[in-house]
Order: C-alpha cells, then sequence, then structure tokens
C-alpha cells in the first residue's frame, strides 16, 4: 500500500515563490500590481493548481483583476513549465481569497464593543 505524498504541498509551495516573483517582475499588466498569492493548493496527479489570491483594490474592481489573471494565465503557466521542470504545467485556477476581507470585518466588530463595560453586580 503506498502512503500520502507530500509532493503536492511542496510543488504546491514551489508554484506559490515561482508565481509571486513573475507577478512581480514579468507580468507587466498594471491591473495586477497589488495582487498577493496567498496560498496554493495542487491536486494530486499535480495537473490542476488551485491559486488563492488577494488584492488590495476596491471591491468594483475585482472582477477587472480577476480577468486580467484569467487573461495572463497562458503566460503565467508557460513561465511555470519553464521555472518548474515538471512533465506538465499545472493548470491554473484563480479564486478570490476574502480572509483579510473577513478579518477586517471581525477587527471592525471587536472595535464597536464598548471598553469598561461591566456585567451585572453579583452581590
Amino acid at each position: 500500500m503506498r502512503g500520502r505524498s507530500d509532493r503536492p504541498v511542496r510543488v504546491g509551495e514551489r508554484i506559490r515563490e515561482e508565481l509571486s516573483l513573475l507577478l512581480l517582475r514579468k507580468v507587466n499588466d498594471p491591473g495586477l500590481a497589488s495582487v498577493t498569492v496567498t496560498e496554493i493548493s495542487v491536486t494530486p496527479d499535480l495537473r490542476i493548481a488551485h491559486v488563492n489570491y488577494s488584492a488590495l483594490v476596491a471591491v468594483e474592481e475585482r472582477p477587472a483583476v480577476a480577468k486580467a489573471l484569467r487573461r495572463s494565465s497562458g503566460f503565467l503557466r508557460r513561465e511555470l513549465g519553464h521555472s518548474l521542470g515538471l512533465r506538465y504545467a499545472p493548470e491554473l485556477q484563480f479564486h478570490y481569497d476574502d480572509s483579510f476581507d473577513r478579518g477586517a470585518r471581525i477587527d471592525a466588530i471587536l472595535r464597536e464593543i464598548p471598553e469598561g463595560k461591566e456585567g451585572p453586580d453579583e452581590g
């Protein structure tokens, strides 16, 4: 019986590193300047990479960022194929990561709670 391999995790981490560098240095699309790759999960056969990203843009600009990522996915896939040395360059599927937005919302809610509010007296 074959044990679980950690190869998809290792390949995902390499893809995250390389993709971050590509977005920083080689992609000339100004719509992708604010994109940060947060996490990559790769299927066990290494054919599909789910790329979670965040972008520091207004909510109404997010569809434009998603469109720019889809537009440059062929270039990114080709460059990843060259730099990773895999038999097949994985297909890149982009997903917006809203964890930063949720964290900011939780922080705002916590800040609304008044300080020094005490419970009813017990005695």
